[in-house]
Order: C-alpha cells, then structure tokens, then sequence
C-alpha cells in the first residue's frame, strides 16, 4: 500500500526539469521536427485517432509506423 504524502517539492532530483524541458520543446529545431513528424501522422492517417501508433525513423532516414510504446521506449539507446 503507498504512503499519502504532504512533500510538495519537485519531482525530479533536479527540481528545474520542467523548466529545461519546456525551453528545448520551444526552441527553433524542436519546432520544426516536431512539426514535420505531425504532418507524416496526419498523412498516414494516424495523428489524433487514438490508434496508438507513432511514425518512427530508421537509420536511413526513412519512416514507418510503429506501437508508440516501443518507439519511445527506444529513444536514447546506443
């Protein structure tokens, strides 16, 4: 059974996280991946219709559908 908790700190040890996070999401080439990947889902009819499927890449530059799980799962992976 978990403990109820009245620690209202930050969840990460470092507690400027989401600050960090929120800069790299808004910078320029975040954006524009970002971008680019949306518009492949809606092409592939699979942004926003709650299949759970992500456009993943592959080494050679190309794109393919993928569970979202597994392709996030992945990221940072040598």
């Amino acid at each position: 059974m978990a403990r109820n908790s009245d620690y209202s700190g930050p969840k990460y040890a470092n507690g400027n996280y989401k600050s960090y996070q929120k800069k790299y999401d808004a910078s320029l080439l975040q954006i524009k991946k970002r971008t680019k990947l949306n518009q492949e889902n809606r092409k592939r009819g699979t942004y926003g219709n709650g299949d759970g499927k992500d456009v993943s890449h592959r080494k050679n530059g190309s794109t393919f559908l993928e569970k979202a799980s597994k392709n996030r799962a992945r990221k940072g992976k040598a």
